[in-house]
């Protein structure tokens, strides 16, 4: 392996092959940067965190709770659960992913946040499918309380309501899917979601269908790769009382 990139692990899942990668990039002062990759889909870039960290930072700034008990679907490299960390009310979180090597380069310290996570006693991973847990009849995400209910819950998996990672989601955006997901919310809670697009108009009327107050915010980040900067979208919608 060259000394400026490392392939760190790579490994089969259900959904392909997922990879951890390291490099070093000159054009960005010899900064270390980890990637995650699925097949030849990026997932994840810690030279990319801005809107990952605001997902956290608008959503639970919408959270009534005193102390909220949050679940963050996706863990990629952390930055959504380490940002949720940062509040130091929140009572505790569980991080669920679908994909096992994930999990398990946070907990043998092979990517930066990892042992920040696994270090902090109100954080949890759950290996499990996010969209599968969340069904009426999936039994929610807590594997030692079935159909707990969450003050804040934060979606950071798919591209966007209209790119998937899998076909298998499409039901979870719809009116219907999002009715039955808001009951793992409680009343007043919150729900958080990254898209990498621009808002979608049906995807917002079908959130507006659902909760009572529902904002989608863009959020800029420079990219230098494109030498400007680049917009992903921050959706927070709010559970009646």
């Amino acid at each position: 392996m060259s000394a400026n990139f490392e392939e760190i692990d790579y490994q089969e899942t259900p959904i392909g092959p997922v990879s951890l990668r390291r490099q070093r990039l000159k054009m960005f002062g010899d900064k270390e940067i980890f990637e995650v990759k699925l097949g030849n889909d990026y997932l994840m870039s810690s030279l990319f965190t801005v809107v990952e960290e605001a997902l956290s930072t608008l959503a639970l700034a919408e959270v009534t709770a005193p102390c909220p008990d949050v679940v963050v679907g996706g863990l990629g490299l952390g930055y959504t659960a380490a940002t949720a960390l940062d509040h130091p009310n929140v009572n505790s979180l569980i991080v669920v992913d679908y994909l096992k090597p994930v999990i398990d380069w946070h907990e043998q310290g092979l990517v930066p946040l990892g042992p920040r996570l696994t270090g902090d006693p109100r954080c949890r991973f759950v290996h499990g499918d996010f969209f599968k847990l969340s069904a009426p009849d999936g039994g929610g995400y807590d594997p030692e309380q079935i159909d707990r209910r969450w003050d804040a819950i934060l979606l950071d998996i798919d591209h966007s309501p209209d790119h998937l990672l899998h076909a298998r989601h499409a039901d979870f955006y719809s009116e219907t899917g999002l009715r039955a997901f808001s009951q793992r919310i409680l009343p007043g809670g919150v729900f958080g979601m990254w898209s990498d697009d621009p808002p979608e108009e049906k995807f917002l009327r079908n959130l507006n269908t659902v909760f009572s107050q529902v904002r989608a915010e863009i959020v800029k980040f420079p990219n230098p790769f494109l030498h400007r900067d680049s917009e992903s979208t921050v959706y927070v919608s709010k559970v009646p009382n």
